[in-house]
């Protein structure tokens, strides 16, 4: 009896550790598509060629598979305990040329995960790190 009574409590226990979690779920912020900057829409112009606009923005994340005269960077991140941010920087080509940019979301300041600090979470080092785009801050 004192065997079973050991089990049982091994049982209930181990069952409310692994299934039940009251210390919470990490969670992270999760970015995803182009990054784009206010930097690289205010380059965009009328009548840029593409590779030109490739050479600037990199490779779109979407080419409309009927029109490949329009390609599509979205950006799209998904904070871990608030809401969802989106942008949309379509652009169309007229044969090779760029036409008409489109705007869709906020591209007056950057993405939130770009800090001084790089893109990702801030730890409590003072030691600096890059970003995407290969710079390290200046240290003061």
């Amino acid at each position: 009896m004192q065997k079973l009574s050991r089990i049982v409590t091994l049982s209930i226990a181990l069952t409310l550790i692994s299934g039940c979690s009251y210390f919470g779920v990490y969670k992270r912020d999760l970015a995803q598509g182009n990054l784009v900057t206010p930097a690289m829409t205010e380059q965009l112009h009328a009548g840029m060629t593409r590779q030109q606009v490739i050479d600037l923005m990199g490779s779109p994340l979407l080419e409309a598979p009927f029109d490949a005269d329009q390609w599509d960077y979205v950006y799209r991140l998904d904070k871990a305990y608030g809401d969802v941010e989106q942008r949309r920087l379509t652009l169309t080509f007229d044969g090779d040329r760029l036409a008409a940019i489109e705007h869709e979301g906020d591209f007056s300041h950057p993405p939130a995960l770009i800090s001084k600090q790089g893109i990702g979470p801030s730890g409590e080092s003072d030691t600096s790190r890059g970003n995407l785009f290969n710079v390290v801050p200046n240290e003061e």
